[in-house]
């Protein structure tokens, strides 16, 4: 047989392939647009959806979604839920992939658990947060994907999480509720013009991430709900979260990276983050916090331009013994606060731990925390900086700082421990472990490129 002959079979093979590669794609239309657009387009409608808030389309969206993962290279593929209420169970995204959210398109999650299947835990977690074992699986899901979109002209994600705070208040649930949305180990993700509300825990939860931009998002949830962080970047590298709105139980934005010895062992930190024109309403939480999970670390943090409102801290560092891993290098500048209970606020004494097998000797390494530029009014206290006996939070600048008082403002208006830094042009008088005059507080010069330069521009 000739050299010609004896791959005449695989040739075959490689053309049926690419037929049915074709044939998989053809039913979808296609799109208009620029670059980042998807060559290949289909409505949740042509899988058998009905947008009546009634009708369970769970098999519809996964329908859908491995239908239209078969176009990943010829182009990649948009669905699109169009105007309507479609409930579904929780359902996996797919790479080259984008989730696009028509005006007036709402995606209501069953409030039926027994369409969330229980999942295993967080290797850098161990156990579920908030209960041991596994955990529920997350609404909106994926694990090692690449390219992936949710977009849209602000449409709703809605967790309709009323039915898990109620359980979770009445201690009825023996499993840590699933995130609104959950992407693992993935590469290239832009989160833009969407809104999530009513999350039944974590919002926005990018895990061992690479390249993500959550940009224009609004996220929505209930004052007192429970856990109901906006955005928490969890051992994720290179996060831009920029022009976003955030109404929340509990904090904003949560840089995490593990949790005790599963953390440390998991060694993956979160760095090279970039927070700017956030908007945060948190009465009882930080606009943007540092931990208390950060057992793999937390570095180069870069928060600019960022406004609260009647929210309890700014930028909060949260740690305690047990924890190990760092956080460090962390740049804070052009804060707009008001109604604050503080401005500053450092906590070494965070007690949870997953087991008793947490090492109380693995301590966190706290240093180099700027602040600069910060303006606040209607504020309680200034700052309660509180690092941990005989292992002090280090390194702290402050700078440029003005806080107003409220009429109920303490008479002590800064309670320092164990902390070490200085401080220059700032009212109130700092504590004087942050006494000596120092120089302005440092910002990086240079820029961290993130994501595209611009967001997609499409119409599907």
């Amino acid at each position: 047989m000739t050299p010609g002959r004896s791959l005449r079979p695989v040739a075959v093979a490689l053309w049926a392939a690419s037929l049915l590669l074709a044939a998989s794609c053809a039913r979808a239309g296609a799109s208009s647009g620029g670059p980042g657009c998807r060559k290949h387009v289909a409505k949740v409608t042509e899988y058998g959806a009905v947008g009546d808030g009634r009708t369970l389309n769970t098999a519809a969206f996964a329908r859908a979604v491995a239908d239209l993962s078969r176009c990943a290279r010829d182009g990649g593929a948009a669905l699109v839920v169009p105007p309507g209420k479609w409930l579904t169970g929780p359902f996996n995204l797919t790479s080259c992939f984008t989730l696009y959210l028509d005006e007036g398109a709402e995606i209501l999650a069953s409030q039926d658990m027994n369409h969330w299947p229980l999942i295993a835990p967080l290797p850098s977690y161990g156990r579920g947060r908030d209960e041991p074992g596994p955990r529920y699986i997350n609404f909106i899901g994926g694990s090692n994907l690449t390219d992936v979109i949710i977009t849209g002209k602000n449409g709703t994600i809605n967790g309709q999480g009323q039915v898990w705070w109620d359980k979770f208040h009445a201690k009825e649930l023996k499993s840590t509720r699933g995130h609104l949305l959950e992407l693992l180990y993935s590469d290239n993700i832009i989160i833009s013009n969407v809104t999530f509300i009513n999350a039944p825990y974590w919002n926005l939860h990018p895990t061992y991430c690479t390249n993500v931009t959550i940009s224009g998002v609004t996220i929505l949830a209930p004052l007192n709900s429970p856990n109901t962080d906006g955005i928490d970047p969890d051992s994720s590298s290179h996060v831009k979260i920029e022009d976003c709105y955030i109404v929340s139980g509990d904090d904003c934005v949560a840089v995490k990276s593990g949790w005790d010895e599963y953390g440390i062992r998991f060694n993956m930190p979160s760095q090279h983050i970039v927070i700017r024109r956030l908007t945060c309403i948190s009465p009882t939480s930080a606009m943007i916090a540092l931990g208390s999970e950060m057992s793999g670390g937390i570095r180069d943090v870069r928060a600019e331009d960022n406004v609260a409102i009647n929210t309890e801290s700014a930028v909060r560092v949260k740690s305690g013994a047990g924890r190990g891993g760092f956080v460090r290098d962390i740049f804070v500048r052009g804060l707009s606060l008001h109604t604050m209970k503080w401005v500053f606020w450092m906590t070494g004494n965070y007690g949870q731990h997953p087991d008793n097998t947490s090492n109380p000797n693995a301590m966190p390494e706290v240093t180099g925390i700027n602040y600069s530029d910060v303006f606040a009014e209607n504020v309680t206290m200034a700052g309660r900086m509180e690092g941990i006996p005989n292992d002090p939070y280090t390194g702290i600048c402050i700078s440029n700082v003005t806080a107003r008082l409220a009429p109920n403002a303490q008479e002590l208006q800064w309670n320092c421990t164990n902390v070490k830094g200085v401080t220059s042009d700032v009212s109130p008088k700092p504590c004087p472990e942050l006494g000596a005059e120092g120089k302005p507080c440092a910002f990086p010069v240079e820029e961290l490129v993130i994501g595209p330069p611009e967001l997609p521009k499409c119409s599907y």
